[in-house]
């Protein structure tokens, strides 16, 4: 298990000489750690950027909230600091944030399609029900057996990453109890899991499930089809599911992620008073 650690290097040989001549030190920042985890089902090895609470307790069981595109140079470090900001402000419970890193997102996020022009565009495609297989028979456990959890389990996917956080709030609900989705990628093979969904929602259980879902000013497709899973699970009438939708008109693909989020924290966990 590695530090994440990042050096700030302005002409590291002035730097060093003027530091020598004040006595001065420089020390790496550090604000997680990075693990690997051995996929059997994947047939890889996978790594994981953490960001843990600065007075992580072994005794204490805390909530995990796991981030879709969670490389170093994707997501990771934006949300990290998002959780910084609210746990230092408002009232954001102390957590884990588990960055799955990606090594090929149009493989582990898109489920099959005989579509010729998609199979021409992501040739290897096909690949979301192993990759939740992971997610449920090896990389929870993994968190769970190796730092102490309750059974508040986020996920954040945006785009292919919110295709895939859809079909596993339809296909294996109990897999999270808060479920991120933006911008979801819901055009995916002619829009087959949206027009599934009426059906496939019966999967819901007897456990809350807090669901949210917003899109930015990002075509009428991508537009349409958020608006379209929300009035869907809103018709369901299923009692113990929560759901916020959060039209950013204002944002763009570009912008969409680290704003929906913001505003998703802000309800979930509120300024303290």
């Amino acid at each position: 298990m590695k530090k994440i650690c990042y050096f700030i290097l302005l002409n590291f040989t002035i730097i060093k000489l003027s530091n020598a001549q004040s006595g001065n030190i420089i020390n790496p920042l550090c604000i997680g750690v990075v693990t690997e985890i051995q996929s059997k089902i994947l047939g890889e090895t996978r790594t994981l950027n953490l960001y843990l609470p600065d007075n992580y307790n072994k005794q204490k069981s805390y909530p995990v909230i796991y981030l879709l595109d969670g490389t170093i140079n994707e997501d990771f470090l934006h949300i990290a600091g998002l959780i910084q900001f609210f746990r230092m402000q408002m009232k954001m419970p102390d957590c884990l944030l588990v960055g799955i890193a990606n090594i090929d997102r149009k493989r582990d996020f898109t489920f099959h399609t005989d579509l010729k022009e998609l199979k021409e565009k992501y040739p290897t495609t096909g690949g979301s029900m192993k990759f939740i297989d992971f997610i449920e028979q090896e990389l929870q456990p993994f968190i769970q057996t190796t730092y102490h959890t309750n059974n508040e389990k986020y996920i954040i996917g945006q785009s292919l990453g919110g295709l895939l956080a859809t079909e596993i709030l339809l296909k294996k609900p109990y897999l999270f109890s808060h479920y991120l989705i933006i911008s979801p990628s819901l055009w995916w093979d002619n829009e087959s899991l949206l027009s599934q969904a009426p059906s496939l929602i019966k999967n819901l259980g007897k456990d809350n499930i807090e669901v949210f879902v917003s899109v930015g000013s990002e075509g009428k497709i991508m537009e349409g089809d958020a608006s379209k899973l929300v009035k869907t699970l809103r018709q369901s009438g299923i009692k113990n599911l929560g759901i916020h939708f959060l039209p950013l008109p204002k944002e763009n693909h570009a912008t969409i992620l680290h704003k929906s989020i913001y505003d998703i924290f802000k309800i979930l966990f509120p300024y303290k008073d």
